[in-house]
């Protein structure tokens, strides 16, 4: 388990009893966790580190090389006698340099530059990405916690009724029919009850991958849902290209743009230089110097592929570009459309639906021990009221993720590494 949370919940544990089993965890514990341990996260890091490495590579001249040859060698003869100098060896040093034209040096550092901002728009998008993953996950974590504590209660109401219903049956207060139908309910109940928890589970193994931890069994989600306000859409955000997403997109153009420049450029010929001594004993000095010039003809081959591929290249850049955007548009566009519905949804049924059912519910509890109520209507009261409380909690969590996604779309954080 990662150190942070390792010790968050160390700390925990050492709060008392009560949390010995089930540590609470917050939302906001749980974000920076995220940024941490994240696998989605962590790669996007790692990228941005070696596309700034990257920046160092492209910006390097080309290294002189040194040639050292020896010729003239007779195994007959051998080598001769005393020094090096001495030697009957043609000997040869030669230093070479090439030097690059075309300003491609420079633009290959300035398309690594761009391609050191696109990964850094990709890392900031990436934190952005994983962000509104963890809130998916963890409000339907809550959703989960809140449908086992639900069918729960109602497998523990109908087994403590199932207690007084077998002293009644005993008495001869309800038949034989009414209390094999209050076992089935109770039977069904303890079975909901039991999906809950599978369910429960399974949001919570979600959330752990999230955060790169292998489980989470000892934590609890902090039941806190957000609140229900109408001023969400109006929270613009910052401009559209101000977003990671669209940085990276408009940064990746900058770097295709210089692999066309670099590739136009090649048609620019290189030249290397060269200096050259000689030690030959047959001459009457001994010592020669040389220079060299080397510089390459387009005889057979122009670069006319890569250039092609430049061209291509940076025009699928720009096409993915516009791609980009308007995938944003039209996410922004689904995000306001889904959490108005959302909202317009958790009102109706905050505000009427479950009071309602609520009130119809305890009516019916009173009226049945008071034996104004038969069993099939009790029992339809129940699963009305059992029913609208799990829509209760889906519709908090459907409104907790729209609302999630809008931030995302239109809110976020300003690139940093």
């Amino acid at each position: 388990m990662h150190f942070r949370l390792r010790s968050f919940l160390f700390s925990a544990l050492l709060l008392g009893p009560v949390s010995l089993y089930a540590a609470p965890l917050t939302l906001q514990q749980a974000e920076t966790q995220l940024l941490q341990s994240n696998h989605a996260v962590v790669a996007a890091r790692r990228a941005l580190e070696g596309a700034t490495a990257d920046i160092t590579i492209a910006g390097q001249a080309p290294n002189p090389t040194v040639t050292y040859s020896a010729t003239n060698y007779s195994p007959r003869n051998g080598l001769g006698g005393g020094s090096l100098g001495d030697k009957r060896l043609d000997q040869t040093l030669l230093v070479q340099q090439p030097i690059e034209r075309g300003n491609r040096r420079e633009l290959r550092r300035t398309g690594a530059e761009a391609l050191a901002q696109a990964a850094r728009a990709d890392y900031a998008d990436a934190r952005r990405q994983q962000r509104l993953a963890l809130h998916q996950a963890w409000f339907d974590w809550l959703a989960a916690a809140e449908k086992k504590r639900l069918l729960g209660e109602t497998a523990g109401l109908y087994k403590r009724g199932m207690v007084a219903t077998d002293l009644r049956l005993k008495l001869g207060d309800v038949s034989r029919v009414e209390a094999s139908r209050l076992r089935i309910e109770a039977l069904r109940a303890e079975n909901d009850a039991r999906g809950a928890l599978a369910d429960y589970e399974k949001a919570r193994a979600d959330v752990a991958f999230l955060l790169g931890e292998p489980d989470l069994k000892n934590l609890e989600p902090v039941i806190d849902w957000p609140a229900l306000e109408n001023s969400d859409l109006a929270a613009a955000g910052r401009t559209l290209d101000s977003r990671p997403d669209v940085l990276a997109a408009g940064s990746r153009i900058q770097a295709s743009e210089r692999r066309r420049e670099l590739a136009r450029s090649l048609t620019t010929r290189d030249v290397t230089l060269g200096a050259q001594v000689e030690r030959d004993p047959t001459t009457i000095s001994g010592v020669t110097y040389g220079l060299q010039v080397s510089i390459p003809i387009f005889a057979r081959y122009g670069y006319e592929g890569e250039r092609a591929r430049a061209e291509s290249d940076y025009y699928a850049t720009i096409e993915d570009s516009e791609r980009v955007r308007q995938g944003v548009s039209t996410e922004i566009t689904r995000a306001r459309a889904d959490l108005a519905a959302a909202t317009d949804r958790l009102q109706r049924v905050e505000t009427e639906t479950l009071p309602q059912a609520r009130e119809v519910g305890a009516a019916s509890e009173f009226a049945y021990k008071k034996g104004a109520l038969n069993l099939t209507d009790l029992l339809d009261a129940r699963r009305t009221l059992r029913a609208v409380e799990l829509e209760a909690v889906t519709a908090r969590a459907d409104h907790a993720k729209a609302r999630a996604a809008w931030l995302a779309a239109t809110q976020w954080e300003q690139n940093r590494e």
